[in-house]
């Protein structure tokens, strides 16, 4: 066996589940087509749920100052996403190169092991291992793992050999992205509709000017080239009337409005993550986002059954978790689509939906479902108002050595908050102490974490989702500890 689990496809995606699994212990190998970094900005910045993310695995000091802003739109309509209660708001100006730069060198230096330019082109399962056959600079090899993960992108190749239904709708036209130097527009952050589509302008470090370009009625192509500058400048050019054909490209790309999702994340040895399980208009950023987090939720999941802890069945929880996500992901894609891209017979909606936004508790839906904020794992046992969402961002005060809720969740481990001082408790759960942490720490309590207020307990799984509090949980500790970490000692 050469790894307990190979990764195909070393993105935003491939990179954190490989740290996620050698943070548990778990020997990974990525293998990447591209012989290095491509370097290309891509998606930019991280919504409030992947701040947490980084934060609870100790990453966010690793990317520098970066633009926080409350600023978000809904379709190139204006949200206040400052209306969101927590303690992180939304990254603005990160590029992917940036973020890939960190999962990187993060999952180097927990050991690893990121092949590049090694390209996949074949690949069995049978009832105990995988295998796939590696182009590599060296000639063609197999590996073999006991288990494998597709997070090769929208055209997965591992989709595709595996035979994954990924049903949905084709795209309907093609859009523009480009990275540009030498030219100075206004800002349109949110996007500006016009009579022939859509515009956006924002800028980046370095002198950097990202442009979209939607032009309504450009059939979709399926390029293996970028389009050419002067195609976007006219294009550009055409829904604006500005000339900007002297700026100099830095990135060019396309892209379309397809929205697919495969019907199961899993299929036996099998998983997929990222754009290979789900694909959509790139509205509001989310992405990159939600590909990472499909990661560190499948990660420790993933890990526990190699380690012979879980049965299989914990994995089976990777898709009933995620798969609703991504479902709600092209809803709301889809919906911002609409009032994006559509022409003016749309606008008595926009008006409708500009209408809506000013009251605060539709802003705050809209800017929960497309931060990830809204996130709830439908768990079993309801009853207490935590279940199934992140364990809030509090300080702890006490007898702990962490200062944060974050802070305790560094390790990968679970996390019991003992938050009375309960040693009765804590007895019950030293048979899973080999992998669950208890701290002891009473929160601090501003107001948007009321729920703790009258709280004694709160086992937190390693992907920062509360699975057990108390009081208010049907199931007792016990039994929940069992189900998602396995048989106590």
């Amino acid at each position: 066996m050469d790894a307990a689990v190979i990764v195909i496809g070393a993105g935003p995606a491939g990179l954190t589940l490989a740290g996620e699994l050698r943070l548990a212990g778990v020997g990974v190998i990525v293998l990447e087509r591209l012989a290095e970094r491509t370097g290309e900005s891509r998606g930019l910045g991280f919504t409030a749920r992947t701040m947490e993310v980084f934060d609870q695995r100790g990453l966010l000091s690793r990317f520098g100052d970066v633009d926080i802003d409350t600023r978000g739109h809904f379709g190139g309509l204006p949200v206040d996403f400052g209306v969101l209660e927590g303690a992180h708001q939304a990254a603005k100006t990160v590029p992917q190169s940036a973020t890939e730069a960190v999962l990187e060198g993060w999952a180097r230096e927990l050991g690893a092991d990121i092949r590049r330019g090694h390209e996949v082109f074949d690949l069995t399962q049978d009832a105990g291992h995988i295998q796939v056959t590696v182009r590599t600079p060296h000639g063609v090899e197999t590996l073999t793992g006991s288990y494998l993960v597709g997070c090769d992108g929208g055209r997965s190749m591992v989709r595709k050999r595996c035979g994954f239904d990924f049903p949905g709708t084709a795209a309907s036209m093609e859009m523009f992205l480009a990275d540009v130097k030498g030219v100075s527009l206004q800002p349109r952050m949110i996007g500006e509709t016009l009579p022939g589509g859509m515009v956006m302008v924002g800028p980046l470090p370095g002198g950097v000017t990202r442009l979209i370009v939607c032009e309504r009625g450009t059939p979709p192509q399926r390029r293996e080239a970028p389009p050419s500058w002067e195609e976007v400048a006219t294009a550009w050019k055409r829904l604006t009337g500005d000339d900007i054909s002297h700026a100099e490209p830095v990135w060019l790309s396309s892209f379309g409005d397809a929205t697919r999702q495969v019907t199961e994340y899993r299929r036996g040895r099998v998983l997929l993550a990222g754009d290979a399980a789900h694909i959509h208009l790139p509205a509001g950023g989310q992405g990159m986002n939600t590909s990472i987090q499909d990661a560190v939720n499948l990660g420790w999941k993933l890990a526990s059954v190699v380690h012979g802890r879980a049965s299989e069945a914990l994995l089976d929880t990777y898709h009933q978790e995620r798969h609703p996500v991504g479902e709600r992901l092209l809803m709301n894609t889809r919906a911002q689509g609409m009032l994006f891209l559509s022409g003016p017979e749309v606008q008595p909606l926009r008006d409708v939906v500009t209408e809506l936004i000013g009251y605060e508790d539709v802003s705050r839906h809209l800017a929960g479902m497309v931060s990830g904020l809204e996130i709830r794992y439908d768990l079993e046992g309801g009853g207490h108002p935590l279940l199934g969402l992140r364990m809030p961002g509090v300080r702890l005060t006490g007898a702990t050595r962490h200062a944060t809720a974050a802070e305790a969740l560094r390790s990968g481990r679970g996390v019991l908050f003992d938050l009375d001082d309960n040693p009765v408790l804590r007895r019950r759960a030293e048979p899973w102490s080999d992998r669950v942490d208890i701290v002891t720490a009473r929160p601090e309590l501003p107001g948007e974490s009321a729920a703790l207020r009258d709280t004694a307990a709160v086992l937190v799984r390693p992907d920062g989702h509360v699975a057990w509090a108390a009081p208010g949980t049907h199931r007792d500790l016990p039994s929940c500890l069992n189900r998602w970490f396995g048989p106590g000692r």
